[in-house]
């Protein structure tokens, strides 16, 4: 063991530790659960005068009014991560679920069944509520989890493992199954736990992501940039369509989710964007416009970056284009994969650009917003990922898991099979029934 340090011990305790987490009841998980959300009320006051503390350092530092938006935690985020903890507590146990079940011959049956990755990395930036919400879905899914957060919300997140901890200390699982990490040496280890580590979750900016995908072996699941698009076609509702990129763009601009791009086709363009202006004026949004855009409303003009700028504040870029092709190909050429949506009331064009456009959410006449765990149902994420292997787009408790294969025979050989004495039956199987392993 003297090769390694300190927390590579801890690491590997903790991963012998989870077998009784990924081993549990559901019952169990969902008990524990409902002692953290009860835990996060009692020590809410402790939480709050940590984040202050946070809050106030950030704003000594000059820290960017989004990450200070992202790192603040009160009452409204609170109510939040209760309600996601409760949605996730309510949803069908992952573990041990059936996906495939085949008889092989009359008495040899195999299963394809869900079971927990293992332990799971997740660096993140800022948002204390990300860690709540990270800890309920390894929770729930039976996954260890080292955290490590920003440094800029280092006495908010200590609040909240404190909480969460003293909340599991009397509970079937315990809270041995988490570990926060704090320095950038633990960073340096962590990338090195091959082997400890099933899934790094990186969430941050583009060039911390590369960063970790370059230095570490462990499979890296996330996103880098949320480059959001809307493509506003010539037949969209002009009311309905301003209302859309008002709420993408202004309900919450320091997210991954809102829109930072706007394409809208030529023969919409006057209308929709004096209408647009007026409604951008409201929160005093600064517009980035192609030249067809300064020649209709009153903007800055935009240049080459623009495109390719992720503004994360009431900021955008605008852009006329001549077709549904050449917005596609702008999404292609610029976005990141993110989030990207059409706002059109021709069938035909909205099926065209769900075919087409690459990106982990395709949406159509709705806010880019909605690309959220809690809001698309899952009760909450540990990120977007923007990756097409193992999982896509909200990631929740269904990302998290992995699969084994069960079988169960009576004495069988494979001998007889490949002598050509018997032959395999193949036979697909109901998946109702519970897997063996229950």
């Amino acid at each position: 063991m003297s090769e390694f340090n300190n927390l590579s011990s801890k690491i590997i305790d903790l991963r012998k530790n989870i077998v009784r987490l990924s081993s549990s009841s559901d019952d169990y998980r969902a008990t524990a659960l409902n002692l953290i959300a009860e835990g996060l009320v009692r020590d809410k006051e402790m939480i709050y005068k940590a984040n202050s503390k946070d809050m106030e350092d950030a704003r000594e530092n000059n820290t960017t009014p989004a990450l200070v938006a992202r790192l603040k935690f009160d009452e409204h985020k609170l109510q939040g991560v209760l309600d996601g903890i409760k949605m996730v507590g309510e949803s069908e146990d992952p573990i041990g679920k059936v996906l495939e079940r085949r008889e092989l011959d009359d008495d040899l049956l195999l299963e394809k069944v869900s079971f927990p990755l293992g332990v799971i990395g997740m660096i993140f930036e800022a948002r204390p509520d990300a860690l709540v919400q990270i800890v309920s879905l390894c929770l729930k899914s039976g996954n260890g989890i080292v955290l490590k957060g920003g440094k800029e919300a280092t006495e908010s997140n200590r609040a909240l493992v404190k909480s969460i901890k003293k909340s599991l200390e009397n509970s079937k699982i315990g809270s041995d199954w988490i570990l926060l990490i704090e320095s950038h040496s633990d960073v340096a280890t962590l990338l090195k736990m091959e082997g400890y580590i099933d899934l790094l979750i990186p969430r941050g900016s583009n060039k911390f992501v590369k960063f970790v995908m370059n230095n570490t072996n462990i499979p890296v699941m996330g996103h880098s940039d949320g480059l959001c698009s809307i493509f506003v076609d010539e037949t969209a509702d002009v009311a309905m369509g301003v209302d859309v990129c008002f709420d993408s763009k202004t309900q919450y601009p320091s997210a991954c989710n809102a829109v930072e791009t706007l394409l809208v086709h030529k023969n919409i363009a006057k209308e929709f964007l004096h209408k647009l202006k007026t409604k951008f004026d409201e929160k005093k949004v600064i517009i980035h416009g192609d030249e067809t855009v300064q020649s209709i409303i009153d903007c800055v003009p935009a240049i080459t970056e623009d495109w390719d700028t992720e503004y994360l504040a009431d900021e955008i870029a605008i852009k006329v284009v001549n077709s549904e092709d050449e917005a596609i190909d702008h999404i292609t050429s610029h976005g990141s994969h993110h989030t990207d949506a059409i706002l059109s009331q021709d069938e035909s064009n909205i099926k065209k650009f769900y075919l087409s456009v690459d990106s982990a959410d395709v949406f159509a006449n709705c806010s880019t917003r909605f690309a959220d765990g809690y809001r698309f149902g899952l009760g909450a994420e540990v990120g977007i990922s923007t990756s097409k292997l193992h999982a896509r787009g909200p990631v929740g408790v269904k990302g998290l898991m992995s699969t084994k294969y069960l079988m169960r025979g009576n004495g069988n050989t494979v001998a007889p099979y490949s002598d050509g004495e018997k032959n395999y039956t193949h036979k697909e199987l109901s998946i109702e029934k519970e897997a063996m392993c229950k």
